[in-house]
């Protein structure tokens, strides 16, 4: 008896196999009365075979076959009470057929199945918002995009469907900005001033009119360090001396250009290196640097060149890791070139300009703040934050940078980071280098 069971069972799985082959052939060949007959057979010895009657059901809803396309997805939902592919499919069909309020049910069941579900998400935003429910269809869209895989890794139809949500969520926040605008009119409420900077830019936020940024080193991270792009200058008393004396650090600078000695590509990675972003400037003078300071000590032969540079350098807080840092140098960008996108090693120490030269349609970013060198006027930013930085002009644009440590750390913090530094340094036999 169980041989003959089994054997049964062989021949039944067999038919089954052969039979689901050919109607997927027969669809593929536009024979689909042929198809429905090879389902008619499956479904006669397994009536609960979940892939026939999945594609019975699709091909059912294809052909605006609601009855048909009901029953097998009905099954399915009891076969397969944690696929919400059924219930999907079952709110396709109640869509097709205009009955948004079991529609609206099924999308329910697939998405308390699995909240994450990217076509239920869609077609809940869709339903949304063509019942003008746009508060809803703005959420359930945000949560679409917030789970879609990159774009250009769908097929045709669901990326589609996806920008459309983009593109909804852009509009319902412009509406939202808008509304906002309007009621603080209407109420007398005056937003400007300084005092309201932080303010204004959470609203930007809130209503996506910027970015939010944060501090992503490649490298080491220091929490509960706030992610500010351009720090106040009046934290840094300092830099009156270095902008007092920026006529005479140009000249130093000015001297060793006329030497055409010292400058180096600023980035010199291994060709092997995965680091696409940077193939253009890689080892390219377009973008070079005269060092004064290099992994922690003074560049010999160019040090000596800028006396004046150096003195100011030792009264700044530069951070002391030997082998690492301090680091500061010449920054040269060459007429028409653009530096990309891209983030500092470690929050640990922040970076300043002194600009020397700058020729008009130069521009650099930190985050959501674009600024204009100004020759003498220096700023400190958090390299961790992305920035990046462009010379349009016909002409080269030169500024002395170097490192700092972050205000808001302890000299106890000093210690204790130049200690972990010294200890990685020794496992890996190699000081780790802090490149600006």
């Amino acid at each position: 008896m169980t041989n003959t069971s089994n054997s049964d069972r062989e021949q039944t799985a067999a038919f089954t196999n052969a039979e689901f082959v050919r109607a997927q052939q027969a669809l593929r060949e536009g024979r689909p009365d042929q198809a429905q007959q090879a389902w008619v057979n499956i479904l006669a010895v397994q009536p609960h075979h979940v892939p026939t009657l999945n594609a019975k059901g699709q091909q059912a809803l294809l052909q605006r076959d609601f009855a048909n396309a009901k029953l097998c997805f009905e099954q399915l939902t009891r076969l397969e009470p944690a696929n919400p592919q059924a219930w999907i499919h079952l709110a396709m069909l109640f869509r097709a057929s205009g009955d948004a309020n079991k529609e609206e049910a099924a999308l329910f069941e697939a998405l308390k199945i699995d909240s994450h579900e990217l076509m239920a998400l869609l077609m809940r935003g869709n339903l949304m918002e063509r019942q003008g429910r746009n508060h809803e269809a703005a959420s359930a869209y945000e949560g679409a995009v917030a789970v879609a895989p990159p774009l250009d890794s769908m097929i045709a139809g669901l990326r589609s469907a996806v920008e459309k949500a983009k593109a909804f969520c852009l509009r319902y926040k412009q509406q939202s900005s808008e509304a906002f605008d309007r009621a603080m009119a209407s109420s007398g409420v005056d937003l400007a001033g300084p005092e309201l900077d932080r303010f204004r830019a959470s609203l930007d936020l809130m209503f996506g009119r910027k970015k939010r940024y944060d501090s992503r080193p490649m490298g080491y991270f220091v929490p509960d360090l706030l992610p500010i792009e351009f720090f106040e200058r009046s934290q840094f008393p300092w830099l009156d001396d270095l902008e007092s004396a920026t006529e005479q650090i140009k000249a130093e600078f000015l001297a060793t250009l006329e030497r055409q000695s010292g400058f180096t590509p600023y980035l010199t990675y291994s060709a092997d290196s995965p680091l696409n972003q940077w193939a253009e400037l890689n080892n390219s003078l377009r973008w070079s640097a005269f060092h004064l300071i290099k992994d922690g000590q003074p560049v010999e032969g160019n040090a000596e060149q800028c006396p004046l540079t150096m003195s100011l350098l030792k009264k700044v807080p530069q951070p002391e890791m030997p082998g690492r840092t301090p680091v500061a140098m010449f920054s040269l960008l060459k007429p028409r070139t653009r530096i990309p996108p891209h983030v500092g090693i470690t929050n640990a120490r922040l970076v300043t300009h002194l600009p020397l030269i700058v020729p008009p349609n130069c521009g650099f970013r930190v985050g959501n703040q674009i600024r204009s060198w100004q020759p003498g006027q220096a700023w400190v930013f958090d390299d961790t934050i992305e920035h990046e930085a462009w010379n349009d002009s016909d002409q080269l644009r030169v500024v002395l940078i170097f490192d700092i440590w972050h205000p808001a750390l302890t000299p106890a913090e000093h210690r204790m980071i130049a200690l972990m530094a010294q200890a990685q340094d020794q496992f890996l036999g190699k000081a780790g280098g802090f490149e600006l």
